[in-house]
């Protein structure tokens, strides 16, 4: 199983941002469209564009993405 996780916060500080605030404020989106992308576990593909073209820098950049195993499924024996 995979295991997603959002890295807004990491990229908006290499990237000099010292808030969501600032960086929405700056590229017209609201704060909270901002604050959900890190809360959400789905993400919308014109969000995730915008947000990547606004940073500099891929879609895949914007995630972790992990291998992980499903600690009740391995006790079950499946």
């Amino acid at each position: 199983m995979l295991k997603v996780t959002p890295r807004l916060n990491e990229l908006l500080k290499e990237k000099g941002y010292t808030s969501q605030a600032s960086f929405a404020e700056k590229f017209g989106f609201s704060q909270k469209t901002i604050n959900s992308f890190d809360n959400s576990k789905q993400h919308r593909t014109v969000l995730l564009f915008g947000v990547a073209k606004a940073l500099g820098v891929m879609v895949d950049e914007l995630f972790i993405v992990e291998e992980v195993t499903d600690t009740k499924e391995d006790s079950k024996g499946v």
